[in-house]
Parts: C-alpha cells; sequence; structure tokens
C-alpha cells in the first residue's frame, strides 16, 4: 500500500478514536508508520537522505515500547506499506500525522489519573516531536537536492 493512503487510514482512525486506549493504539500505529517510511526511504530514497531517513526509523522503532497497544488495535498498519510514490507529500502528510498524534496524547495525558499512563504519553509525545525532527530534516535535504545544491 501507499504511505499516502497508509498515513491518510491513521489520521481517520485516530480521527474516530473515541477513548484512551484507541488513541494510544493509533499514536502508536503512527509512531510504526514512521519507522516504516523511515526504513524504507533508508534503503531505498535519495542518497542525501538515507541517513537522516535511518534515524527516523530507529525513533519509530524506540517508540514501539507500548506496541501492544497498536496490536489490541489490530494488526501493524505499517506492515502494508509497500512503495513510497511521493516522498515530499508522504514526509508531510506524516508529520501533520505525527502533530494530530501529539496533540490527541496530550489530551490523554492531561486527563490521566495514571502515572504510569502519563510517562506512556509522555514517552510517546517525546518519540512523536523527535520523529517530527528527522522529517522537517529530510525534507530541508529533498529541498537543496531539488535545488541542486545536492548531488
Amino acid at each position: 500500500m501507499d504511505a499516502v493512503r497508509l498515513i491518510a487510514a491513521t489520521r481517520q482512525a485516530l480521527a474516530l478514536s473515541a477513548d484512551v486506549s484507541e488513541i494510544l493504539a493509533e499514536a502508536w500505529q503512527a509512531q510504526a508508520i514512521a519507522a516504516a517510511v523511515g526504513s524504507h526511504l533508508a534503503i531505498s530514497g535519495p542518497p542525501a537522505v538515507r541517513s537522516e531517513a535511518l534515524g527516523l526509523s530507529e525513533v519509530g522503532g524506540r517508540a514501539g515500547g507500548s506496541r501492544n497497544h497498536a496490536l489490541r488495535a489490530g494488526a501493524v498498519r505499517a506492515a502494508r506499506l509497500s512503495v513510497i510514490e511521493d516522498p515530499r507529500r508522504t514526509l508531510d502528510d506524516l508529520g501533520a500525522l505525527l502533530g494530530e498524534a501529539g496533540v490527541a496524547l496530550v489530551g490523554v495525558a492531561v486527563t490521566a489519573e495514571d502515572e504510569t499512563l502519563y510517562w506512556q504519553c509522555m514517552e510517546a509525545i517525546d518519540a512523536a516531536d523527535e520523529s517530527g525532527d528527522r522529517i522537517a530534516s529530510i525534507l530541508r535535504t529533498l529541498s537543496m537536492r531539488e535545488r541542486g545544491s545536492l548531488a
């Protein structure tokens, strides 16, 4: 499945999440997609972005500490990633998804009565933020490459 479609499906699922467990599951789905996109670009993306893409993959993988949340929601959607047709759009959409997941997680964290849940949210927010930084860096590199600044 194309990454853009996969991200759109996850954005919709996140928007329709009705309770804490669904929000957590979709936030972890988003990180799994970030890891898969990073891996794909690290292997087959432009050489100039491969290092930063590997970093995106690693951040997404580290965020998998609560992969059980994603698994409770069903199969990890990222496993269906087969192609990235448009890297720039994929990264833009992924950044938006991670931002939306971060906002949803803040909502869960501020109402969390359980300290463990609060810290899980903080970890996920940090991972989404770091993934967003990696995405921004990859997009800058792609822009420089398109302008001819990089080979």
